[in-house]
């Protein structure tokens, strides 16, 4: 596994992997995304106790996961190894969160919802109630 990760992903960890994954997804991390999850980690409990300086440990995981061939099957891996179940609808919306971030969903975004949503077995009726409330919250004029 990547040497810079020297001990088990705290949930928190987990949560921000994903978020990164989810903006990375298309080769463009956009201001707008890179924001939301700044904003993420910033303000939402899940991230009170987080030290923001894993962010780029868990930025550079992903990146390097991203040249592996199974490199996303080894995030999703980690992430239902680290992030109790309890959370796996958090990480679903903060991914949508993230996709919906700039205004436009790019397909690999798309796709990478879709196998997020399968990978953590996020309910469809579930899903699609976060995936309505992301979009609604990411609406504009």
């Amino acid at each position: 596994m990547n040497e810079t990760i020297s001990h088990p992903l705290s949930p928190q960890d987990c949560l921000v992997a994903v978020m990164i994954a989810v903006s990375a997804s298309d080769e463009q991390m956009r201001t707008a995304e890179l924001v939301k999850i700044q904003s993420s980690v910033n303000h939402l409990p899940i991230f009170a106790e987080y030290d923001i300086d894993r962010m780029n440990v868990m930025a550079q995981m992903v990146f390097d996961l991203f040249t592996e061939e199974d490199g996303l099957d080894a995030l999703f891996g980690l992430v239902r190894e680290n992030l109790p179940e309890h959370l796996f609808e958090t990480a679903y919306a903060l991914s949508c969160d993230v996709a919906a971030a700039d205004g436009k969903l790019h397909d690999t975004e798309l796709r990478l919802l879709e196998e997020i949503r399968y990978e953590l077995n996020i309910d469809r009726l579930a899903a699609a109630a976060i995936e309505r409330g992301s979009r609604a919250r990411h609406m504009r004029a």
